[in-house]
């Protein structure tokens, strides 16, 4: 009977061991610069609203709901006020045929976001929106930027291992 006693009581360890383990991995330790949106760009729209658009990374397992069930799928991600509370759950897949990353659109203002980067797991990303302006993050790994030229050190936030997300605020150049 003792036997079976410290059975159980090693069994109710090693449990509450992984349970309280795999809480703390949804902790998000990375915590990168404010991204803003390109000093050299702006949208046509007519509303004073900017755009946010996420590229995390891609969903480890395949949505065979989804038009192409082959091309991989961007993850979902969160939006959070500046005092922590969230503002809305973005599922980031626009529906199209490329099943690219939904342009999300936002009041002018100061956000954190909190999402998947490739090789990081989840990541928070304080962003600015300015009116009518696209502010991009790319955490898929290996993103595209049109002229990766003008990036430097001083207007590039960028993950630990030095692959860019985006423009650093011009608020904090």
């Amino acid at each position: 009977m003792m036997e079976l006693m410290k059975a159980f009581f090693t069994l109710t360890i090693i449990t509450a061991g992984a349970l309280l383990s795999g809480c703390a991995i949804e902790k998000n330790a990375t915590v990168l610069d404010t991204v803003g949106p390109s000093m050299s760009q702006s949208t046509a729209a007519s509303s004073t609203n900017g755009t946010l658009v996420v590229y995390s990374a891609y969903e480890v397992n395949a949505d065979f709901n989804a038009r192409d069930p082959n091309s991989p799928e961007y993850s979902d991600y969160r939006i959070f006020t500046p005092d922590g509370k969230l503002l809305q759950r973005v599922h980031n897949n626009s529906g199209t045929i490329l099943q690219d990353a939904v342009s999300v659109e936002l009041l002018p203002g100061k956000y954190k976001i909190i999402a998947h980067a490739n090789g990081y797991g989840y990541v928070t990303v304080p962003v600015i929106i300015e009116p009518r302006q696209n502010t991009i993050l790319h955490l898929e790994g290996g993103g595209f930027w049109p002229n990766e030229s003008v990036f430097n050190q001083t207007n590039a936030v960028r993950l630990p291992d030095g692959r860019i997300i985006g423009w650093k605020a011009a608020s904090n150049l």
